[in-house]
């Protein structure tokens, strides 16, 4: 990737019973500048604050983003602006790490637009906080953990993530421009009663349907489907050349149906008022 037009950024859902909030730290660098922005989204609004220093490292993970931090161990919150104040620290617990790298094969292929990381599918979150003095109280509450970096998201994709009874899915199609070509990309992973599947290009996953906020695809006798049903989308920042100039649109606590098969036999199949969701095809 170009060294004066970058990004990196991580993505942590944490949920309780009724409430759902999503903070992303991340870290730019555009015609050499760099700058760091933490955006947090509940169910009815986001925040952003930019032009915050951010220091991380990967293994473990650890970003410190002025006097917040964000960890496979927690996360610890101490923000107060003009028109934020967030404070409270939430412990994890458990995380459920995948079994290799969700990139398969394309963590070495050089020149990627975007690069993937899932850090946890489902942990354990205890803790409270409060963002503008609303109250967010989690005891046994269910997170999420996972990461990008490269230059620019993708230009059309579809990202969905969702914790359900017994397990937890995440899923992203997109257009992946490589020199000379330009082809449609797939990694997913359904964790169902302790067993995981995973559904990739690398893999030898095709695309079956996307439009209508809707997509499938298949596998060998393996056919995801996840439908955005009701949304909730709030804007969001996003890379582009490494600034975070483009806008996008997402719903972290959302509707959304989700089917999974083999060879016809339903594996999984439920809706969810708890899903995350983003549909970025024209």
């Amino acid at each position: 990737m170009p060294k004066d037009e970058y990004f990196k950024g991580w993505y942590f859902k944490c949920c309780n019973k009724s409430q759902t909030i999503a903070f992303i730290p991340s870290f730019h660098c555009c015609d050499g500048k760099e700058s760091a922005f933490l955006q947090i989204i509940t169910d009815d609004k986001a925040f952003r604050l930019p032009s915050l220093r951010l220091r991380y490292r990967e293994k473990p993970l650890l970003a410190k983003l002025g006097n917040s931090v964000f960890s496979e161990k927690g996360i610890k919150l101490d923000i107060e602006t003009d028109e934020l104040t967030v404070q409270g620290a939430l412990r994890f617990r458990w995380l459920s790490p995948i079994r290799y790298d969700i990139m398969g094969p394309f963590k070495f292929v050089p020149f990627m637009q975007c690069r993937h990381s899932v850090y946890s599918m489902s942990h354990s979150i205890d803790g409270k906080l409060a963002i503008n003095g609303k109250r967010y109280v989690f005891h046994n509450g269910v997170g999420y953990i996972e990461g990008d970096c490269g230059v620019s998201f993708p230009k059309r994709y579809v990202w969905t993530q969702c914790h359900f009874s017994n397990g937890s899915l995440m899923l992203s199609v997109a257009d992946i421009p490589m020199p000379g070509i330009c082809f449609t990309g797939i990694i997913g992973i359904v964790m169902l009663n302790g067993k995981e599947y995973r559904i990739a290009t690398y893999l030898g996953a095709k695309p079956k349907h996307i439009g209508s906020n809707t997509v499938t695809v298949s596998q060998g006798g393996y056919e995801l489907t996840a439908k955005l049903v009701n949304k909730n989308a709030h804007p969001l920042s996003a890379p582009l050349n490494g600034d975070m100039s483009r806008t996008i649109h997402e719903s972290a606590s959302c509707t959304a149906y989700y089917r999974f098969s083999y060879k016809g036999a339903v594996l999984c199949e439920f809706t969810s008022n708890r899903a995350s969701f983003e549909f970025e095809y024209g």
